[in-house]
């Protein structure tokens, strides 16, 4: 009579040793946000999601998750993935966490 709904345990994770971030569904990588350090400032270049997974918001998670940390720390960042710089502008709360030029 009821519906059985399965949780997914998701996360996202800092993996330090790939310069990148983790968007993990049941520990699974299903989204990624690499960067390079430069002094206090991220250097987001590049965000990828796993194709059969695309289309879920699993870029955007990863992306926050990334700018949280980053402010939890102090850092600022440099957005050179487009997408991350599309994230920022939709989402104006991040934007004092940009590099000022």
């Amino acid at each position: 009579m009821g519906e059985h709904v399965t949780m997914l345990d998701t996360s996202v994770r800092h993996a330090p040793e790939r310069n990148r971030y983790e968007y993990l569904v049941d520990g699974e990588p299903l989204a990624v946000a690499e960067y390079r350090r430069d002094g206090d400032v991220l250097v987001l270049h590049h965000t990828y999601t796993d194709p059969g997974h695309r289309g879920r918001g699993f870029a955007g998670r990863v992306v926050a998750g990334a700018l949280d940390d980053v402010r939890a720390h102090g850092l600022h960042v440099d957005p050179q993935c487009w997408f991350v710089a599309e994230f920022v502008a939709a989402h104006p709360e991040y934007s004092d966490l940009l590099v000022t030029p």
